[in-house]
């Protein structure tokens, strides 16, 4: 009867380091493209919310839409400098 050798390696701190790291990159870059989709739709929404009241389709009763989309396309580009 054979048994199956079932022992692994341990990492070693180096290695956990590494993978920890790559780890993070990886978060970060997917955090980034998430921003930057995130500034596209608020960029056309502020696009948008021009042409409409350039078309007189808004008025002035509805700027705080506008506003709220300023202020999160503000917000995003923050923390692009981080």
């Amino acid at each position: 009867m054979t048994t199956e050798n079932t022992n692994t390696r341990s990492l070693s701190d180096e290695e956990k380091k590494e993978m920890l790291m790559i780890l993070q990159a990886e978060q970060a870059e997917g955090i980034d493209k998430s921003k930057e989709n995130y500034r596209k739709i608020a960029q056309a929404g502020i696009s948008q919310w021009v042409r409409d009241f350039k078309a007189g389709n808004i008025k002035l009763s509805t700027v705080e839409d506008l506003k709220k989309l300023i202020e999160l396309d503000i917000e995003l580009q923050k923390h692009d400098d981080i």
